[in-house]
C-alpha cells in the first residue's frame, strides 16, 4: 500500500532581489506551490546550474512571460503532487522519480514542471545525474536531431567540447553515427574531448578554421553546433562544406558579427539557424521529451552515454557554484544538491 507523501507548506528556494554579482543569491522561505492543470509538484533532489540562470542573475536574460521568476531549469526529485490531467498528455504517477526541464523555480525544495517536460530517471542513475540531463539533452537534442538527424557519417564541429552542452553532443553524435570535432581550450580539455569520441581542438594554440581544413582534407563540416558567435561567425562559416548547417545556440563572443561575409552563405548554399530553448511552449518541450525517451533513454539505461559531473554544491551555496561555472575550468556539469531520498 503506497503512502501519500506529506508536503509542507513552506520550502527554502534560492533567489536575489537585483541583479548583480553571484553573492546576491540568498536562501529565502516561500510557500511551496500548488500544482495546476498538467503540472506535477516535485521533491526536489537536485537541480542543475547552466549559463542562462548566470544570465538571468546578471539581468541579462528575462524569463518569458509565464515562466516562473526564479532560478533552475533543471531538476530530478520525487513526484509528490499532480493536478489535473491535460490535452491526453500522461502524468507521471506520485511517488514516481523524475527528472525534468523546467520552466524556471528548479533552486528550490519543490518545484512545479508541467507533465510533459518529464522522463523518468536512467537505469542507475543518481539525483545528480539525473539532474544533468535535461537542459543539456533537450538542446542538444533539438537542435542536431529534429527534425531529422545527421546523415550516418556527418561531419560536426562542436564548440565548447567539455560543456555540459559539449561533452552531451559529443557523445550523441558518436552514438548515432556521425564524426565529432570539438574545440578546448586546455590539454586536459582536449584529452576528455578525445576521450569522449571526438577529434579535439585547442583553440588557444590552434586555429581551428586551418584544423577543420587540415583534418577534413578542405572538405569542412556538415554542422556547427556554436555557443561563441559573433567572434566565430566568419570562420564558422569558412569551415563549413557546401550545404552546411550552423546552429547559434548562445553569443559568449557577443552578438554582432563584423564584417559578416554574406556572399558566403549564398555561394555555399549555407543554413545560419539560432534557437533558445526557453521560451518555447510546453507542447514543443514536450515533443523533444518523447523523442529523447524513445531515441537517446535507452543509450542512457545501458550505459553506452552518460552525463559528466564536475561539481556538486549544496543548495546554500549556490553563489559558489555560479563562481565555478563563471570561471571556466569546469568539465562537463555544476550541479546543487537539494534533499536526500
Amino acid at each position: 500500500m503506497s503512502v501519500t507523501p506529506v508536503v509542507p507548506t513552506s520550502m527554502q528556494a534560492v533567489c536575489f532581489t537585483d541583479p548583480g554579482e553571484p553573492d546576491v543569491l540568498h536562501l529565502e522561505t516561500l510557500q511551496v506551490p500548488q500544482p495546476g492543470r498538467g503540472e506535477v509538484l516535485v521533491r526536489v533532489m537536485a537541480a542543475g546550474v547552466n549559463r542562462p540562470d548566470l544570465m538571468q542573475r546578471k539581468g541579462l536574460y528575462p524569463p518569458p512571460p509565464g515562466a516562473c521568476p526564479r532560478l533552475g531549469l533543471e531538476i530530478a526529485g520525487e513526484v509528490v503532487a499532480c493536478g489535473l490531467p491535460q490535452d491526453g498528455t500522461p502524468m507521471p504517477a506520485q511517488g514516481s522519480r523524475v527528472c525534468a526541464l523546467t520552466n524556471g523555480g528548479g533552486y528550490a525544495q519543490y518545484c512545479l514542471v508541467p507533465a510533459g517536460q518529464c522522463l523518468p530517471w536512467p537505469t542507475g542513475f543518481t539525483a545528480e545525474q539525473a539532474a544533468a540531463l535535461p537542459e543539456t539533452y533537450f538542446t542538444v537534442w533539438s537542435n542536431l536531431f529534429m527534425p531529422t538527424p545527421p546523415a550516418q557519417g556527418a561531419r560536426v564541429l562542436i564548440h565548447g567540447g567539455t560543456s555540459g552542452i559539449g561533452t552531451t553532443a559529443i557523445q550523441l553524435v558518436k552514438a548515432f553515427g556521425g564524426q565529432a570535432f570539438a574545440t578546448a581550450g586546455s590539454p586536459e580539455k582536449c584529452a576528455l574531448c578525445e576521450e569522449l569520441g571526438a577529434t579535439a581542438i585547442n583553440y588557444r594554440t590552434e586555429d581551428f578554421l586551418t584544423r577543420i581544413r587540415e583534418l577534413t582534407h578542405d572538405k569542412g563540416v556538415n554542422i556547427i553546433l556554436d555557443m561563441i558567435g559573433g567572434a566565430y561567425f566568419n570562420r564558422n562559416l569558412k569551415s563549413l562544406a557546401m550545404d552546411g548547417r550552423l546552429i547559434i545556440i548562445a553569443l559568449q563572443g557577443g552578438a554582432k558579427a563584423e564584417q559578416a561575409d554574406l556572399a558566403r552563405i549564398m555561394t555555399r548554399r549555407l543554413i545560419v539557424t539560432g534557437s533558445s530553448l526557453r521560451p518555447r511552449d510546453s507542447g514543443n518541450k514536450a515533443r523533444i521529451a518523447r523523442e529523447l525517451h524513445e531515441h537517446v533513454w535507452p543509450l542512457l539505461d545501458k550505459g553506452a552515454i552518460r552525463p559528466l559531473i564536475h561539481a556538486v554544491f549544496p543548495l546554500d551555496q549556490a553563489a559558489q557554484a555560479h563562481k565555478a561555472l563563471e570561471d571556466g575550468q569546469h568539465i562537463g556539469k555544476i550541479v546543487l544538491a537539494v534533499s536526500s531520498a
